[in-house]
């Protein structure tokens, strides 16, 4: 196929989560609200009930990662059944990775869920509360590279390559005031993320070898990971099962590639999709002159479909 030919679906992560995303395709499909079940069983926690009701949970890394997860491809499942939505090529932003994947069938929902509430927990659990910060940096022409310059000598490292003029950083708090200074001017906007916990930092890195146990026992249909892009490389993974499972590892202290993953889908696709709660990654392929439709509810999704 042609680029011409294909479609990609993209997904964000942990940010774009809110109350009550998803619930009109769970009130309205079965497949959707058997999505939430088998992701429920899986995690032993009631999904639905945190993502539709005033639960504080929805906020905690542990819960909101399976929560976004779930509602994602909840609402993938009505796209493809309902509106006969296909796609070749898939990618995420950090957690969204995880949708992919899903979506791709390299991983199964029930097991997707369990890993990235066990991957939140481990993450919340790297750091004690206000020891970690995250920070935006932006700014036109922003250069990775430049940045990681400036950050030298400190444990702040570059978390999320998001656009050209969006780049954030992640580590120690202490440090990223002198950060701050550091990164400050040229023009530039510096904005405090409301985060808990300092992800794709080195802080991470303690986690990992914990998190790689837990993806050793999970079952990867590894010849369809090839059609998913790797935040840790900036390419496609591979078809090799370990080389999937170290990347997805080494993706929660790494870099997230966002640029680069983005570069490798429009080179693949005319049409790219994103699916979620949220809109964010239609923003950063729109400051590489890349147009996304975004799907965030259900009457979107019709209207766009018609």
């Amino acid at each position: 196929m042609s680029a011409a030919e294909t479609t990609a679906l993209v997904f964000p992560g942990q940010g774009s989560q809110r109350a009550g995303m998803a619930r009109d395709f769970h009130d309205e499909f079965g497949s959707a609200r058997a999505t939430f079940r088998e992701a429920s069983d899986a995690c032993g926690t009631d999904l639905a009930a945190i993502c539709f009701g005033e639960d504080e949970r929805l906020n905690l890394t542990e819960f909101t990662q399976p929560c976004i997860l779930t509602a994602e491809i909840a609402m993938l499942r009505v796209l493809r059944e309902e509106l006969g939505l296909g796609a070749q090529w898939f990618a995420g932003h950090s957690l969204g990775e995880y949708t992919a994947l899903v979506a791709a069938g390299v991983l199964r929902l029930g097991e997707a869920a369990r890993l990235v509430r066990r991957r939140g927990a481990l993450m919340q659990q790297a750091v004690p509360a206000g020891q970690g910060a995250m920070l935006a940096v932006v700014g036109r022409g922003l250069e990775i590279g430049e940045l990681r310059a400036q950050l030298e000598g400190l444990d702040v490292d570059a978390a999320n390559h998001n656009s050209s003029s969006q780049i954030v950083v992640s580590g120690s708090a202490v440090d990223m005031d002198e950060a701050r200074g550091r990164l400050g001017g040229k023009g530039r906007r510096l904005i405090p993320l409301n985060v808990s916990a300092p992800f794709h930092s080195r802080l991470m890195r303690e986690i990992e070898t914990a998190f790689a146990a837990e993806l050793a026992g999970a079952t990867l249909e590894a010849g369809e990971a090839p059609h998913v892009a790797s935040n840790y490389t900036g390419d496609f993974h591979s078809a090799d099962a370990a080389a999937v499972r170290d990347a997805l590892v080494r993706q929660i202290s790494g870099t997230v590639r966002w640029v680069d993953n983005m570069r490798a889908i429009a080179e693949r696709a005319s049409r790219i999709v994103e699916i979620g709660p949220g809109k964010p990654l239609s923003g950063f392929f729109r400051d590489a002159g890349v147009t996304v439709q975004a799907i965030t509810d259900l009457a979107g999704a019709r209207e766009q479909s018609t």
